[in-house]
């Protein structure tokens, strides 16, 4: 894995990453570290980026057990030391799953396995910081049931 770092000079302390496969992704700083707030910070990325990875390995893990799921949303809410080097020190991951019929027990199983196995952001992450992890099930109407209740003529 690779990525390029370019400063934008002119624009104070903002910066383009280029990675290696091949996807532009621009960063700045707060306006009282000499950046304008126009991109996410690159902390900010490393959390999206851990988010993202974890709701990638949950997804999979779901679709593999052919769980109907629909979406999948992680609100991640994080802390980090009051002095250089502000690393995280904690991170909770709330998961909302929606999908139809969708056991509790695959949900709960699926995060347990992207914390402990798979999510290589959270894996390190927890070196310096304690994660936390919840879910909530919101259940859709399936595809079947989506359709017959589209199809049902409404009576008069």
């Amino acid at each position: 894995m690779e990525c390029t770092i370019d400063w934008l000079a002119a624009s104070g302390m903002a910066f383009s990453a280029e990675t290696g496969s091949g996807h532009l992704l621009t960063m700045d700083g707060a306006p009282d570290g000499g950046g304008r707030n126009l991109a996410p910070r690159p902390m900010e990325t490393v959390l999206a980026g851990t988010g993202a990875c974890t709701a990638y390995d949950v997804v999979l893990i779901l679709k593999r057990g052919r769980h109907d799921v629909r979406g999948c949303r992680v609100q991640v809410k994080a802390e980090r030391a009051e002095r250089d080097p502000k690393v995280f020190t904690r991170i909770a991951l709330h998961f909302v799953i929606s999908g139809s019929g969708v056991p509790a027990e695959a949900v709960a199983r699926a995060i347990a396995l992207s914390h402990e196995k798979y999510c290589s952001a959270t894996i390190m992450l927890a070196s310096t910081a304690t994660i936390t992890t919840s879910y909530e099930i919101r259940d859709v109407p399936g595809a079947a049931e989506a359709a017959a209740t589209a199809e049902r003529p409404t009576q008069t």
